[in-house]
């Protein structure tokens, strides 16, 4: 078979390209080797899809170059994808943050994105392993389960490591060192914490214990969100915002009371409640279980009458620094997405072409670009398959 271009990878960025590619009059192949296209699509959100977020910037995105994915970015915004949206009559909402998500399902999405590749002519296969890619004078011999494809350009859009469950591989990392690509190391992002020995015994009870908000530090860099307990350590948006700045050995902080001033609400609350144990008003000010895990362990407890308002002061510094050891994460098999990747540097920032091998794009999670939590790793899939599209 004989196309213009040959896309890798029937996931966000890969259509997204191959739309591009086919309303530009290219001829364009989608091959996957899974069983059906969008399968990240489709899990995301709960099954509802955040697929974009109202405030992207370049700001929100891990990569060893910064700046790389300023044009993309700028050129294919989120508006752009909303009106897409929009056009198919496809209802969504603003959860919180600017994160926005289908009110039905995410199948909608990947409806939306199949009905553009058929309006464009964009032949998708899946069940289509490939085996073997080799550079001709003409562009690419790839060889795959069903025969070999002749192709003008090629687009890796493979994906990383994140949820194997769901079949990631390392096949674009291989493949961009096949022809002389860096790649940087990878790791899993967007990922619970894991605790081990005392620290998790300290806590592996309280699992399914929940704060509404409480604020994950690594230096300089903060999350404020939800936080959960987890019977192997800690989750919740919080964690996973701060996961893809952790490392191990790091030192990991949190505020368990990051909207209150608990030094001075403990002070506040001597005065009204002067005979009540220490556990028992923390436990207005935390997770029961939590207050009482704290006391149980490291705080202590007395009759408030007994504190004087230095001690609750501090008491209070406390749990805004409170320290979690964490040992690691809970790896790819949960992870939303992978760190690392195809080095930047050997790509076009307008194009996503290679620098190296012409007609050779890598564009999505393969590249070390990585998103926040909420919605922005689907806006570089989009912004990134956007680009190649328009050149591939």
């Amino acid at each position: 078979m004989k196309v213009d271009v040959l896309v890798i990878g029937a996931g966000a960025a890969g259509l997204m390209c191959a739309i591009t590619a086919g309303q530009r009059g290219r001829r364009v192949l989608v091959l996957d080797h899974a069983n059906k296209p969008g399968k990240k699509i489709l899990m995301s959100g709960g099954g509802r899809c955040n697929f974009t977020n109202l405030g992207v910037t370049p700001a929100q995105y891990l990569c060893a170059n910064p700046h790389f994915a300023k044009s993309a970015l700028a050129r294919y915004t989120p508006a752009d994808f909303v009106a897409l949206v929009e056009k198919h009559r496809i209802a969504y909402h603003e959860k919180e943050l600017g994160q926005l998500f289908c009110d039905e399902s995410s199948k909608l999405i990947v409806r939306m994105l199949l009905d553009e590749c058929a309006a464009a002519d964009v032949r998708v296969e899946t069940s289509c392993a490939v085996s073997r890619v080799r550079k001709t004078e003409e562009g690419f011999n790839v060889l795959t389960a069903k025969g070999e494809v002749h192709a003008q350009s090629l687009v890796v859009a493979s994906g990383g490591l994140s949820i194997p469950s769901m079949g990631a591989t390392g096949f674009g990392y291989e493949l961009a060192r096949q022809f002389g690509h860096g790649v940087l190391a990878t790791r899993a992002g967007l990922v619970p914490l894991t605790l081990s020995g005392k620290h998790q015994e300290h806590y592996q009870d309280l699992a399914g214990v929940a704060l509404p908000v409480a604020e994950a530090r690594v230096g300089k860099r903060r999350f404020r969100a939800g936080l959960l307990f987890t019977h192997r350590g800690i989750s919740g948006p919080s964690i996973l915002q701060i996961s893809s700045y952790w490392q191990p050995g790091d030192d990991l902080r949190l505020d368990l009371s990051p909207e209150q001033n608990a030094g001075d609400w403990l002070v506040s609350q001597r005065v009204a409640r002067p005979a009540a144990e220490l556990r028992n008003v923390l436990g207005d000010l935390l997770p029961k279980r939590l207050a009482q895990r704290l006391c149980e362990l490291w705080l202590s407890s007395k009759p408030m009458r007994q504190y004087r308002d230095a001690e609750l002061r501090a008491l209070g510094a406390t749990l805004h620094d409170w320290p979690m050891v964490a040992s690691g994460t809970e790896g790819y098999r949960t992870a939303e997405v992978t760190l690392g990747g195809v080095d930047t540097d050997g790509l076009s920032s307008s194009t996503m072409q290679s620098k190296q091998v012409p007609g050779l794009y890598f564009i999505g999670e393969v590249v070390d670009v990585t998103g926040w939590l909420g919605g922005y790793n689907f806006q570089w899939a989009w912004a990134s398959g956007r680009a190649a599209g328009e050149s591939a």
